[in-house]
């Protein structure tokens, strides 16, 4: 009997269609040029230079300490509030560079929304969870527009059903999948054009982590998504392209690879990525 490779097996698993993709013709919602970050005296990444397409879904892949967080908190100014970061470089998000001085970060965090590797719900009822970023961003919102914003965040989220009946109820009652839809509700609440996710179902179950890759997976024609995962299958099934990254010999987190997500896993052109997809580093 033939045993078939591991890229051979990920090619039956990805099917066809995602190699199916153009280059040129797909806006560039983000783009970074050429980015450095330095923590203190330790540069956590560098020469990083890449574009993501609009309503995709983009997985940034890579073993522990190559950057991949710290390239996601560029990208919406969250390193601005690590003491001792510096960030060289550009990144734009529509055309604007978000570290021009001009640039107010909080806007940039509110356009370009950002979920955790664990669920942080605020210690408050899940209705005031999903409505907190409304309120702190000024929206001026009817009570009856408040509701349905709160509403159709977490119909999105997946988390309606399951909660329109104790919408005051605290969060803290729901469990960890729910916790974590929440927060994604709570972030689609303002409308970003971009969802950053971190690592977002490392602490769930299968069932939750299912519950989560379906749910990117039907709202990504309305958002730009990029989604940092060790998951390697969990690439597999929820992104259009994916990022390889990998640190050099100063432990310096650089991109290896980029392109549609079925070439990466069954074609690579690095074999670092081989190697790292099938398991032999990282």
């Amino acid at each position: 009997m033939m045993i078939k490779s591991y890229t051979q097996l990920l090619s039956e698993y990805l099917g066809p269609g995602k190699d199916k993709m153009s280059d040129s013709s797909e806006p560039e919602v983000v783009k970074v040029e050429n980015l450095k970050v330095v923590y203190g005296d330790k540069v956590a990444i560098d020469g990083i230079s890449i574009s993501f397409k609009k309503h995709y879904i983009t997985a940034i892949i890579g073993p522990s300490g190559c950057g991949k967080s710290t390239l996601l908190r560029s990208i919406n100014r969250l390193n601005d509030l690590i003491p001792n970061a510096k960030v060289y470089g550009k990144v734009y998000f529509n055309g604007v560079d978000i570290y021009s001085k001009d640039v107010d970060p909080v806007f940039i965090r509110s356009r370009i929304s950002m979920v955790f590797q664990r669920p942080n719900p605020f210690p408050f009822s899940i209705f005031d969870n999903v409505a907190f970023g409304l309120k702190v961003n000024g929206f001026k919102l009817t009570k009856d527009e408040l509701y349905k914003k709160v509403k159709d965040a977490l119909v999105k989220a997946a988390l309606w059903d399951e909660v329109k009946d104790r919408l005051d109820s605290h969060a803290y009652s729901l469990s960890g999948g729910q916790q974590q839809r929440l927060c994604i509700a709570r972030s689609l609440a303002v409308d970003p054009e971009v969802l950053l996710l971190d690592e977002p179902t490392v602490s769930l179950d299968p069932i939750s982590t299912a519950r989560i890759e379906s749910l990117l997976r039907s709202i990504k024609d309305e958002y730009t998504i990029i989604i940092v995962t060790h998951n390697m299958l969990q690439a597999a099934r929820v992104s259009d392209y994916t990022v390889v990254m990998m640190p050099d010999d100063h432990m310096v987190g650089r991109i290896i690879e980029y392109g549609a997500t079925k070439e990466i896993f069954t074609n690579p052109r690095d074999k670092r990525t081989e190697d790292y997809i099938s398991g032999r580093i990282g």
